[in-house]
């Protein structure tokens, strides 16, 4: 396990490193315009000194090596436009937690709601459960995103009285954004459930299980979702990311100070820092999603040995 945790982690430090590049290079790309205000009325030398306190003046592989310098020692640079002067990491650590909280709960909500769901579906394959189940998870796959998230806005602020303005400290202004944050989620942990059970309920060691006089429930609970469940938890570490990102549109409806709206702001206001230091933290999330979901695999199933060809991704 240490070998092959050594292997995952130089791999994801070299993903980071291309990832973390690529965005350098082509966040420099844009027009030198997008780096100063008023940029009709500066001078030559005004640009010119401009660039070189941002370090633009000097050749790309020096700023690429300039840049990982700095990463190295903790510094993500300071915002040019969103927030100028003020360094990125002061910005983000007053944003992360509130993404991090809505996205925690949002992830807790649909684990709660959608397997004991798709429990149900594949228990009573057929039944009205399963059909209202199914039109549920088809409505969320086809609809886009943002056209059932102003109806929950529009509908659920008038029902729980809530202000359509964010406010942390009342308890009922989470409701609608984890509501709304969870929905994805929800359908697809009751969709794969379903799928995987209703898959191992056809296995041989099922039918072996029945002819002994195993009841059924028993054999759902203690057989067929145990083993049902070993490829979906590898998608809970990676899914809070996913979740955290898909706030972009929640966290902009509902006015709320996290992380989601902030990436497409600092794009818009060009601010190439800010925009390194967000990549920064969602390429990692991700990459240790990735590596969560394999070791929480072989946890839940011993079978699985990931030091083995077979057992990596």
């Amino acid at each position: 396990m240490i070998k092959y945790l050594a292997k995952r982690i130089g791999r994801s430090i070299i993903t980071l490193t291309i990832i973390l590049t690529v965005v350098f290079v082509l966040v420099r790309q844009m027009p030198i315009e997008g780096y100063f205000d008023n940029f009709d009325k500066l001078t030559e030398e005004q640009i010119e000194v401009g660039l070189h306190e941002m370090g633009l003046d000097k050749p790309m592989p020096e700023q690429i090596v300039d840049f990982f310098g700095d990463l190295l020692e903790g510094d993500l640079g300071t915002s040019r436009r969103y927030r100028k002067n003020v360094p990125v990491w002061d910005i983000l650590k007053t944003k992360l937690p509130v993404s991090i909280k809505l996205g925690s709960m949002a992830l807790v909500l649909s684990m709660i709601i959608g397997m004991p769901l798709g429990i149900a579906m594949a228990e009573y394959k057929g039944k009205w459960i399963d059909k209202l189940g199914t039109v549920f998870i088809v409505f969320i796959q086809a609809v886009p995103a943002l056209v059932y998230y102003l109806f929950i806005q529009l509908y659920g602020t008038t029902a729980l009285g809530t202000p359509l303005l964010f406010d942390a400290s009342n308890i009922k202004c989470w409701i609608l954004p984890v509501i709304s944050l969870s929905l994805g989620n929800i359908a697809y942990y009751s969709m794969w459930v379903r799928r995987y059970m209703v898959d191992e309920s056809t296995k041989d060691y099922v039918k072996l299980a029945t002819a002994k006089g195993v009841s059924r429930k028993k054999i759902m609970s203690g057989h067929i979702f145990k083993n049902a469940v070993v490829p979906l938890v590898q998608y809970i570490p990676t899914s809070f990311l996913n979740t955290v990102i898909g706030s972009i549109y929640i966290e902009s409806l509902y006015s709320i100070p996290g992380m989601g709206g902030l990436l497409v702001d600092v794009i818009k206001k060009s601010d190439n820092n800010m925009i390194q230091g967000i990549v920064l933290i969602y390429a990692t999330v991700g990459i240790i999603g990735l590596l969560l979901g394999d070791i929480l695999m072989s946890i839940i199933d011993p079978r699985i040995n990931l030091t083995k060809k077979e057992g990596t991704r």
